[in-house]
C-alpha cells in the first residue's frame, strides 16, 4: 500500500524533500526544481495509463482485486502494509487520490468506521465487498455487539468477496467480463484448497483442544468453518486492550480446555497474550496476520500467503 499524500512512485528525493535540502538557498532551489520536473514527468506517465483506477480500503482487498482484475485495472490501497485499518485516519492526500478513482471497494460490516465520511464527497462508484456474507456477531460472554467484520479470514466466506469484486469490475469494464469471471473462478479454487488444508490439518487435534485463542476476535468466521471454538482477549482492536479482566477470562478458558497454544495478531502488542501463555503453561504459538499484508519481501505479501501462513501457524500450534 502507499501513502497517497506523498506518492511512492516519485524519486526518493521528492518524497522526503526536507531531508534532502541543504541549508543553502542555492541547493534548495536546485532540489525543488528537480522535484518539480520529476513530478511533471511522473504525472504525464500516470496520465498515460488509461485503465480504470480501483481504490480499496486496505491491502487484502487490493490484492484480491489485482488477482481478479489482472492487467485491465489499476488497483491501489488507502492504507499501507502493516497498518491497523480499524482506526485509520484518512489524510488530505488520500482524499485527493480518491477523487481520481473510478471504483472504491470497502469491506463493510463496520470495519472502516472512518470510511463513510471519506467517500461522502467522492463521485466514484462504491461497492461493499462483504455484501451477502452471513454476518456473525461479536461480543463478550453472553453479550453481543456489532457484526464481526473479519469475514475475509475464512476462505469460504472470501468466495463471496471474490464474486462481489468480479461483479463490480464487470460493471466498471464490461468488455473484460470473461477475463474477470475466469480469474474469479480460479481464485475461488485456490480458496477452496486452503479451506480443505485447514480442516484436514485439524482432524487429529483432540476435541477439547480444538480452540483458537487470539488477541483480537478476528477469527470467528474461520473458526466456525473449521469447527473450532474461539476465545480472544478483546473483540475489536481499541484503546482498551489487555485489561486484567480480559486476561483473567482468557486464562480460565485456556486452562479449562487445555489449549496448547495461543496467538496474537501482527498489528497489536502481544504482551497480554504472552502473559496468558505464562500463566497457563500454553505455548505462544506465533504471530497471525489479519488486517494487513506485509511488504513484498515480507512473510505475507499476498492474501493467499496470509491465509497459508495463518493456517500453518494455527495447525502447528494446536497440534503440538
Amino acid at each position: 500500500m502507499h501513502n497517497f499524500g506523498v506518492p511512492n512512485f516519485l524519486p526518493r528525493a521528492c518524497r522526503t524533500p526536507s531531508a534532502r535540502l541543504s541549508a543553502t538557498r542555492a541547493v534548495a532551489v536546485m532540489a525543488a526544481t528537480a522535484c518539480a520536473a520529476a513530478l511533471a514527468g511522473c504525472s504525464t506517465s500516470d496520465a498515460a495509463d488509461e485503465r480504470p483506477l480501483v481504490l480499496t480500503t486496505f491491502t487484502v482487498l487490493a490484492d484480491m482485486t489485482r488477482n481478479i482484475g489482472g492487467e485491465h485495472v489499476r488497483v491501489e490501497s488507502i492504507t499501507k502494509p502493516g497498518a491497523e485499518v480499524h482506526g485509520y485516519e484518512p489524510t488530505p492526500g488520500d482524499l485527493r487520490f480518491a477523487a481520481d478513482a473510478d471504483l472504491i471497494l470497502d469491506n463493510g460490516l463496520g470495519l472502516e468506521r472512518w470510511f463513510e465520511q471519506f467517500v461522502a464527497d467522492v463521485d466514484a462508484e462504491h461497492v461493499v465487498v462483504s455484501e451477502g456474507v452471513e454476518p456473525l456477531p461479536i461480543g463478550e460472554g453472553a453479550a453481543t455487539g456489532p457484526y464481526n467484520p473479519h469475514a475475509w479470514m475464512s476462505p469460504l466466506a472470501a468466495r463471496t468477496y471474490v464474486d462481489n469484486i468480479a461483479a463490480a469490475l464487470t460493471d466498471l469494464a464490461p468488455e473484460h467480463s470473461e477475463d474477470f469471471a475466469a480469474e474469479a473462478e480460479a481464485y475461488k479454487t485456490e480458496l477452496d484448497g486452503l479451506h480443505t488444508e485447514l480442516v484436514t490439518s485439524l482432524e487429529g487435534v483432540p476435541e477439547n483442544r480444538r480452540a483458537l485463542v487470539t488477541c483480537e476476535g478476528a477469527f470467528s468466521y474461520l473458526a466456525r468453518d473449521a469447527g473450532l471454538q474461539e476465545a480472544y482477549l478483546w473483540p475489536v482492536n481499541s484503546d482498551q486492550q489487555g485489561t486484567p479482566q480480559q486476561i483473567a477470562r482468557t486464562v480460565d478458558f485456556v486452562r479449562t480446555n487445555e489449549v496448547p497454544a495461543v496467538f496474537c495478531e501482527s498489528t497489536v502488542s502481544d504482551k497480554a497474550q504472552r502473559q496468558v501463555a505464562a500463566d497457563t503453561g500454553a505455548e505462544f504459538g506465533g504471530v497471525l496476520y489479519v488486517d494487513s499484508l506485509s511488504e513484498a519481501d515480507g512473510p505475507v505479501p499476498t492474501y493467499l500467503d496470509l491465509l497459508r501462513h495463518d493456517i500453518d501457524v494455527i495447525t502447528t500450534g494446536l497440534g503440538s
